[in-house]
Parts: structure tokens; C-alpha cells; sequence
């Protein structure tokens, strides 16, 4: 474009600084009005009218959720890159996730882009994707194909302790609830004439329990008896339990789940019950790394001056990860406050509101920007991110 990397640094600052009150005004608003998953309709209708009013083709709601939206920018012929927004709340705790602060942040990057329009050439998708703390709607998304053509699928994800990363790894998800249906009896006058369904649910776990120590240290198996009878003096007719498993790859997930499975028909066979199941969340997908695109996030972020970590281990699940499966995907951690608070806690949604906050924001965002036009603008790092994205999928 005739203008050095510093240059663009410079243009790419004052592009977010230009932009930089409306979305802290945002962010504080989310902030003050926050909204639970999929009942998000003032958060995803304010931020879809403000790319509105920029010139953005909206779509909102979109792809089958009243609260998603999809704000295009096309800039002409070139590769496409998708920016996503989270804006969904916490019981309780309003945005204890700091939702309103990386949602904004993603905002402003978007904004900050349709002031740079003279420094590349493609299609910009800022994504409304609603319902992160629940089922997940970047999950229906990817399995629908709306990522399949991007070049680059990014975000931010607010942290504390004053340290980024430059990508969240996580770990695939899924749910089930396992129903066991026995014979109910007098537990005292007749106990032989019942098949106890909490009995089959208790032992479904215990041989869960037994398992254990065959795992691979990505393996997390959790589960909890959500229904166990009535009264003691009767034996159940029928329990409930809801388990949920965790593995590094989707492939593994299916490993596990047959185990699982196994352990509840098992249960079931050994109490004279029966069983059966559901799940009751969508998969989420672990995260398919690719190694280039940290590295230059990783540098990037170190250039604005920020300390920044390798990344750690998984703790969590993120529908991100389903992202990642089908596009170049990646979700550095911003720290919005050197203070080393835990998310989902009042404390952490408190801070998201600080000035420490939106400087954190600011800077975020210009780093989305520089990743953007960094897969927009240069052929042979977009080729060598496709390739290695290619091939850590395949090892998942």
C-alpha cells in the first residue's frame, strides 16, 4: 500500500482513538443493562444500529437467532475475515465474564476498519453471537457454514492479572441427561418388589468413579444426580442424572462417550432398569491452534506493550473452539485489570467499567485490526495460516 509497518501502526492507532468513545459509552451501557443469553434484544439491537448508521449491510436477527446479527463491510475483491461479539450476561452477576468489555472491543475494531478502508481489500464480517454462556450460538453458526470462507475468525476475551495470551485453548464439551426408570415398591413392606432407579444412577457414576484412572490427564468427567426419588420409604421409579464430559479433541470426545454410555447401560443391566439419554447442550468443540497466527498475535500485542504469556493450559470450554474447526480462528486474552480477579464474579464485572478497562479496550482493538489486515494484505502469511490450520486439524 506504499506505507511502512510503523506508518500503519500509526494510522490504525488514531483509527481507534477516533472511534474509542463510542465504544467505551457502549461497553458502560452493557455494563449497566446486562442481558442474559438469547434474551439479548437491546445489547444486539443497539450494536447492530450503530453499524447501521456506519454503512455496514446488517442482517439482524440472523442466522435463525432473534439476537445474532451480521454487519458486512465490503471493501471489494479480497479474502474475508469475520470479527465476533459477545454481549450475553450472567445470572446474578450481570457481566461478570467481561462480555461488555471484548464485545465493545470488538466493535471498535470494526469501526476503527471503516476508517481504513484505503489500507485493504475484502470483506469484513463483525458477527453478533449471543447465548456464549449458554448453548452457544457461534456453534449453530459453524455447523450452518457461515465461517467456512473466512480467512481469519477473531476476537478478544477479557481477563485479569495483568498478563495476555495470545490465543485460549479449551477443551470439547459435551452434555448428557442419562434417565433411569425402575419399579417403584414400599421400601420397607416390599422392598423386593422394586427395581430402584436412584440405585442404577448412583452406580452409573460409581463406574464412572472406577474408570478414572485409565484417563489421559485432558479427560474431565462430571456428574451430578439431579433426581433421586421422593421419599426414602419408597424405592424410586426413576432418577435422573446430568454428566458432562471434556476432551483435547473432538475425536476423543467420541472415545469417552462410548464409556460413558457403557457405564450407564451397564448400571442399568446390573438394578434391573432401563435407561436412557439426551444431551442436553450442543458439542462444543476443543480449539484447532495454529501456530503462526499466535506468533504474530503474540507479537503484536507485545508491540502495543503489553505483557503477554504463552498460552496456558485448557480450563474450559468455548463454542470458539467450534469456530476453529471450520476457519483459522483465534481468541487472545486482553487483561483489563492488573489485579488478579477470577471471572463470573462481581468484582471482575466491576472493573470491566474502569478507565484501566477501557484502555485495555482501545488496545485490543488495535491489535484485532493489525491481525486483520496482516491476513488481508499478505498472500503468503494467509496461505501459510490456511496450511497450518489445515494440518492441526487433521491431528484433532
Amino acid at each position: 500500500m506504499g506505507i511502512d509497518a510503523g506508518g500503519i501502526s500509526v494510522l490504525v492507532r488514531d483509527a481507534v482513538r477516533k472511534r474509542r468513545s463510542e465504544a467505551e459509552a457502549l461497553s458502560d451501557y452493557l455494563g449497566a443493562h446486562p442481558e442474559l443469553s438469547s434474551e439479548e434484544f437491546e445489547s444486539s439491537a443497539k450494536i447492530a444500529d450503530i453499524f447501521k448508521k456506519e454503512g455496514f449491510e446488517v442482517e439482524y436477527p440472523y442466522a435463525g437467532y432473534e439476537t445474532a446479527f451480521r454487519a458486512t463491510l465490503d471493501n471489494g475483491a479480497g479474502a474475508s475475515a469475520a470479527i465476533m461479539v459477545e454481549y450475553d450476561a450472567l445470572p446474578e452477576i450481570g457481566h461478570g465474564c467481561g462480555h461488555n468489555l471484548h464485545g465493545s472491543l470488538s466493535v471498535l475494531a470494526g469501526l476503527a476498519l471503516s476508517e481504513l478502508k484505503g489500507l485493504f481489500k475484502g470483506k469484513i464480517h463483525v458477527i453478533g453471537t449471543p447465548a456464549e454462556e449458554g448453548d452457544g450460538a457461534k456453534i449453530g453458526m459453524a455447523g450452518s457454514g457461515i465461517f467456512d470462507d473466512m480467512a481469519l475468525a477473531i476476537m478478544m476475551h477479557s481477563v485479569g492479572g495483568g498478563v495476555c495470551q495470545p490465543n485460549m485453548d479449551a477443551l470439547s464439551l459435551r452434555c448428557y441427561i442419562v434417565k433411569f426408570h425402575g419399579r417403584p415398591s414400599h421400601a420397607v413392606a416390599a422392598p423386593w418388589e422394586g427395581r430402584s432407579a436412584f440405585a442404577a444412577a448412583r452406580k452409573f457414576l460409581d463406574l464412572i468413579d472406577a474408570r478414572r484412572e485409565c484417563f489421559t490427564s485432558d479427560i474431565h468427567v462430571n456428574g451430578i444426580i439431579t433426581d433421586g426419588g421422593k421419599s426414602p420409604s419408597i424405592i424410586p421409579e426413576r432418577a435422573e442424572a446430568l454428566v458432562e464430559f471434556r476432551t483435547d479433541s473432538m475425536s476423543k470426545l467420541e472415545i469417552v462417550d462410548e464409556m460413558v454410555l457403557k457405564c450407564a447401560k451397564a448400571a442399568a443391566m446390573a438394578l434391573d432398569c432401563e435407561v436412557t439419554w439426551t444431551q442436553a447442550l450442543p458439542d462444543f468443540a476443543d480449539v484447532v491452534r495454529v501456530r503462526s497466527l499466535e506468533e504474530a498475535a503474540a507479537g503484536i500485542l507485545s508491540g502495543l506493550g503489553l505483557k503477554v504469556a504463552p498460552v496456558g493450559p485448557p480450563i474450559g470450554s468455548t463454542d470458539v473452539g467450534n469456530v476453529s474447526y471450520r476457519c483459522p480462528a483465534i481468541q487472545p486474552l486482553i487483561s483489563v485489570t492488573d489485579e488478579p480477579l477470577a471471572l463470573h464474579t462481581p468484582a471482575f464485572a466491576a472493573a470491566t467499567l474502569k478507565p484501566e478497562a477501557h484502555e485495555s479496550m482501545a488496545l485490543g482493538a488495535e491489535a484485532i485490526v493489525m491481525m486483520i489486515l496482516k491476513i488481508m494484505n499478505e498472500e503468503t502469511f494467509r496461505k501459510k495460516v490456511h496450511d497450518e490450520f489445515i494440518a492441526s486439524r487433521g491431528e484433532k
